[in-house]
């Protein structure tokens, strides 16, 4: 793809607030089964929502877990529940939620040398209108080989937010950005532009655009009050107090006045559920619960992951966590003193709270110096009784190559390393399927341990060139 043709078309639609990336001539290439893998993936990660949802809701009740042995783990909610309000627990557990699972799944997937490994599930990604764009501006060379088509991630997103309001036609669907996810306005307004030509009712709005009137949550449309039959709420849980409409949204929905995807469910934001998949009291349960293919293949990408949960210990037990010096711990503080090699962690808010979303809390332990690391543990033990942190193994990116333009405009083989974010979008009422639509890579450069959107980074759709392309190569 030509420089200044990319250029132009990034200088004409904005997509990100004030962000920019590097340029690439061409899409990141995956083989046929790295695809097939991803799109496995997908069907791994819905399956993995819903065994969540049962645990969680199972476990608060204290029922058992299993089929044949008992097994109860009240444990799990208190986890979930930490530090969130008891409107919020509530809403989440309201049974006429019962099976209301994200609409769009993202997974972050790295690429190692052993494979693919997943260290995060978002299910409020940003991205979406990104992806569908670079798809559209890459099909003009590349229109046969893409992960999804150039309106097929338009399509699938409209279809998903459509799904949760069956008995209409043409639904009125507010897009719904919060001032803390404004960076990602732009691409929800191109977004909007697109079904809207398309002659689809979907506007973007800011919360404070939303006006209950009666038994109805309206906003304003040329002077004229429109009924809004379902919200897609961009923003992240922990920001709800900053929604000045909350409290309606939450009785509307008690009382199936309105529709809202996804779901207003603090436990389908935590990154501990990760963890709670790695734990080994719950290992039986995950078995049960999950179709043995979908276990399998997310026990192999998961990286082993604890929760940061200090409580005191009896002199001999030990916590579930790393071992320091070659040995178990039995305090989070012991932390502290791990080698460098046994450093090779990351630490992340888990959910609920302000740092917890992008990399802002994230630490990993054998890039910064001792004190930085002590530090971290230390905030991560202190802050445990609202806002849980979790460690997780750290599996270092695989070193690779891509054709990147540099500011001249010329283009240069760069180093880097790459995450991969795969969009699934569940278009069905029950929740059956995730359909794979399009893969937005991150490549960073190889310098950079911890992989996020940044200015020194491409962002690129993907691609699966022709067996006689791979072959040439």
């Amino acid at each position: 793809m030509d420089h200044a043709y990319l250029e132009q078309a990034f200088d004409d639609q904005e997509l990100f607030e004030d962000k920019t990336w590097r340029i690439s001539p061409e899409p990141f290439r995956l083989s046929q089964r790295q695809a097939d893998e991803i799109e496995k993936i997908g069907t791994a990660c819905l399956a993995f929502y819903g065994a969540l949802e049962n645990l969680y809701l199972k476990s608060r009740q204290g029922k058992n877990l299993l089929r044949n042995r008992r097994l109860e783990a009240r444990w799990v909610a208190d986890y979930l529940e930490r530090g969130k309000p008891t409107e919020l627990v509530e809403h989440a557990t309201d049974k006429e939620l019962k099976g209301q699972l994200p609409r769009v799944i993202r997974p972050d997937l790295l690429w190692t040398d052993d494979g693919f490994v997943l260290t995060e599930m978002d299910s409020v990604p940003g991205g979406i209108g990104l992806t569908a764009y670079l798809n559209q501006l890459y099909s003009e060379g590349f229109a046969e080989t893409l992960i999804g088509s150039n309106t097929s991630i338009r399509d699938a997103f409209y279809q998903a937010l459509k799904a949760g309001c069956p008995d209409k036609h043409n639904p009125f669907i507010a897009i719904v950005v919060s001032e803390e996810a404004a960076t990602y306005r732009p691409e929800m307004d191109w977004l909007a532009e697109q079904y809207q030509r398309e002659g689809h009712r979907v506007f973007v709005f800011h919360p404070e655009d939303l006006m209950p009137l009666g038994e109805s949550m309206c906003v304003d449309i040329d002077g004229n009050p429109q009924e809004v039959d379902l919200i897609y709420r961009f923003w992240e849980l922990f920001d709800l107090p900053n929604v000045s409409v909350a409290p309606f949204l939450l009785k509307m929905r008690r009382e199936h006045l309105i529709k809202v995807t996804p779901p207003m469910r603090t436990f389908q934001e935590e990154k501990l559920n990760l963890a709670l998949f790695h734990h080994h009291l719950l290992e039986d349960y995950w078995k049960e619960a999950l179709p043995k293919k979908d276990y399998k293949l997310l026990k192999k990408i998961i990286p082993q992951s604890w929760i940061v949960d200090p409580v005191d210990l009896p002199p001999g037990a030990v916590l579930d966590g790393p071992p320091v010096g070659g040995k178990a711990i039995n305090r989070w503080e012991q932390l502290a003193e791990a080698s460098q090699k046994e450093r090779n962690l990351i630490l992340k808010l888990s959910g609920f709270h302000e740092e917890a979303w992008g990399a802002r809390s994230v630490v990993l332990g054998s890039d910064c110096s001792r004190e930085e690391w002590e530090e971290s543990v230390k905030q991560a033990v202190e802050i445990a009784s609202e806002s849980l942190y979790i460690l997780q193994e750290y599996r270092k990116p695989s070193r690779l190559r891509h054709p990147v333009y540099n500011d001249s405009g010329e283009i240069y083989e760069m180093q880097g390393r790459v995450r991969l974010c795969p969009y699934y979008f569940v278009t069905d009422e029950e929740f059956a399927q995730a359909k794979l639509t399009g893969i937005l890579a991150t490549f960073c450069p190889a310098d950079k341990k911890i992989i996020h959107g940044m200015k020194d980074a491409a962002l690129i759709p993907c691609h699966v060139p022709s067996e006689s392309d791979q072959a040439a190569d």
